[in-house]
């Protein structure tokens, strides 16, 4: 298998300041470490220290991604965040909405209030952080919004509804945004991950029987690696799909 990082090159990327969600772990700090071998000035938060990992960057990368500990649950300490990027970094080009939480739960047993933390988490921030971006955006004379859903959705999968209802938000989100935000040439579009092994899956939800289930379903026989969500991402973000915008880009082994 390649290496993506060292098989792609979106040149445009270089310079581009980059602010991601969830940033230092799982899918997230893929999708950092890409955007920096691009050239990318990259910010992200997160709930935990990622010191280690911005250090592991650094050394590898020559610059040091900024990390910025965050609840995105708390919209207010996220629009400061985007401050703090916009002020090291210059203003907002590309956006990617990534973090997430798929907590397991049953409708029998989900709360108000933990129906309203799931929203908080999976569907509110990419609201708010395209509103915070979009005059950024405006003035740079158009960007890039990325918002990472999940095949959950399409599959109609059981075991969280609240987190799949959220994905199928997003969807409808980044269709809107699309419309609302196309005049100012700013795109918005949707990457969807299937089961993406990320240490998280692999230590609260993978087991034999369930990721062979998932492998029988997809048309690609492999566990989809982490790796394999940056070159799409990157696309995306890259004036490589200039003329793309509320659209979904599915990549999950063909998983039917």
């Amino acid at each position: 298998m390649s290496d993506p990082l060292n098989t792609m090159l979106f040149r445009d990327l270089a310079g581009k300041s980059v602010f991601i969600t969830g940033g230092g772990s799982g899918i997230g700090a893929a999708l950092t470490e890409g955007f920096l071998a691009q050239g990318a000035k990259v910010a992200f938060v997160g709930l935990t220290d990622a010191s280690e990992f911005c250090t592991a960057m650094e050394a590898t990368y020559g610059v040091r991604p900024l990390f910025i500990k965050c609840d995105i649950r708390n919209v207010e300490a996220l629009n400061s965040a985007i401050e703090q990027a916009r002020q090291a970094h210059g203003p907002i080009s590309v956006l990617v909405n990534n973090a997430a939480r798929d907590t397991r739960h049953r409708l029998d047993e989900w709360s108000v209030a933990q129906w309203d933390e799931s929203i908080a988490t999976n569907l509110r921030p990419h609201f708010f952080t395209a509103q915070a971006v979009a005059p950024d955006m405006r003035a740079l004379g158009g960007g890039a919004i990325i918002n990472l859903s999940s095949n959950s959705y399409l599959l109609g999968l059981s075991g969280y509804p609240t987190y799949v209802t959220a994905k199928a938000g997003i969807m409808g989100l980044t269709k809107a945004l699309a419309r609302e935000l196309g005049p100012d040439s700013i795109r918005v579009n949707c990457l969807i991950p299937g089961w993406v092994m990320t240490e998280r899956q692999k230590e609260l939800w993978v087991n034999d029987a369930d990721l062979q289930e998932c492998l029988d379903q997809q048309c690609l026989k492999e566990a989809i690696p982490v790796d394999d969500m940056i070159g799409p991402c990157l696309f995306l973000a890259s004036n490589a799909s200039r003329m793309m915008t509320g659209q979904e880009l599915i990549v999950d082994g063909g998983r039917l």
